[in-house]
């Protein structure tokens, strides 16, 4: 059995497809209501509906673990790259290249989520992932080539594009050691900072106040794309790790894609399908890895969500609790060998 149909995996994998589905589709939405707004003013309402969905969604201190204190610096972090940067930067570059060649750009950032997790982290990377990496890459350098030979000014917003998808890579990359937090929680902070601070920028650049439609269709658009998203994101990464949730989550621009096409943009040419057909190749290669071998899990004492029927959490209740529940427990020192994705339980460096 391939490490693609173990149980996390599975389970990783469906939640960050539809983390995946609801990014994808706001896209094409965001080039839409943001026309005649400035980056700034657009990220502060993304985010704002992301907090305020992200408030909704936390879950009681006896089912999730709480954000401590020395999160904080982090989730500054976490802020900065994927609240301002990464949301600031697409913006600015949907107001100046296709919807459809923007969505497939947004690949790239499994390309820096995987290489991040696999510098920082140690996560696996064997020679069918370095395959699937060269294969979003040539995709990538496909759609600078398309939206080069449509003009200067489509290419400078296709790579302010990619920008984008470097920040949301570091962010991925960051989050991944909030996944025992509560991730109604991470995204309510995360989303409130970023929030904050796009909102002091578009005032200090006076930026142009949006319509009511406006206003309200980028807050729903933030709610579900970016705050349910990324809470769904954030339970993927827990079951999947974050080299292969950003694999997953590779989807979303395909799913852009067709939805621009859908609302009428018909931009793509032989490049940008070339482009997204290489991508495609990445993200489905990347997804048939097979990984398993002998480990050790080294004995350790956190808290995070978990259930008895995962087999790595063995101890006992008095009386027994039955489903998924939080506290901080032990774990023992174990040896054995079985399929395994980089989960919360399978962190060792190869």
């Amino acid at each position: 059995m391939t490490a693609l149909f173990t149980v996390p995996a599975l389970k990783g994998g469906l939640l960050a497809l539809l983390a995946a589905a609801l990014f994808g589709l706001s896209t094409p939405l965001v080039q839409r209501l943001g026309v005649g707004l400035g980056p700034f003013g657009t990220a502060a309402l993304l985010y704002g509906g992301a907090a305020f969905v992200g408030a909704l969604l936390r879950r009681h201190k006896e089912q999730e673990a709480r954000v401590r204190r020395s999160d904080a610096v982090r989730l500054l972090a976490m802020a900065i790259f994927g609240a301002v940067i990464g949301p600031v930067a697409l913006a600015w570059g949907l107001q100046r290249t296709s919807g459809a060649s923007a969505s497939l750009m947004l690949t790239l950032e499994a390309l820096f989520t995987a290489l991040l997790a696999w510098r920082l982290y140690g996560e696996s990377m064997g020679r069918r992932v370095w395959l699937a990496m060269l294969l979003l890459l040539a995709g990538g350098v496909a759609l600078v080539l398309d939206q080069g030979l449509a003009g200067r000014a489509q290419l400078v917003g296709l790579m302010v594009v990619m920008l984008a998808t470097a920040a949301w890579g570091v962010d991925n990359t960051l989050s991944r050691a909030l996944a025992e937090r509560d991730p109604g929680q991470v995204v309510m902070l995360k989303a409130a900072l970023g929030a904050s601070l796009t909102t002091a920028l578009a005032w200090v650049n006076s930026e142009p106040l949006p319509s009511w439609m406006a206003a309200l269709g980028l807050l729903a658009v933030g709610a579900s794309g970016y705050g349910l998203s990324l809470r769904l994101y954030l339970l993927a990464q827990r079951a999947f790790g974050a080299a292969r949730t950003g694999s997953v989550f590779a989807f979303a621009p395909f799913i852009g894609a067709a939805f621009a096409f859908m609302l009428g943009d018909r931009s793509a040419g032989g490049l940008m399908v070339l482009g997204g057909l290489l991508m495609l190749s990445g993200v489905a290669l990347h997804l048939a890895e097979d990984h398993g071998h002998d480990h050790i899990h080294e004995p350790v004492d956190h808290e995070h969500a978990h259930d008895h029927s995962d087999g790595h959490h063995s101890h006992l209740h008095n009386p027994q609790v039955n489903g998924t529940h939080s506290h901080l427990h032990h774990h023992e020192e174990v040896q054995h060998s079985h399929a395994h994705v980089p989960d919360l339980h399978h962190r060792h460096v190869h």
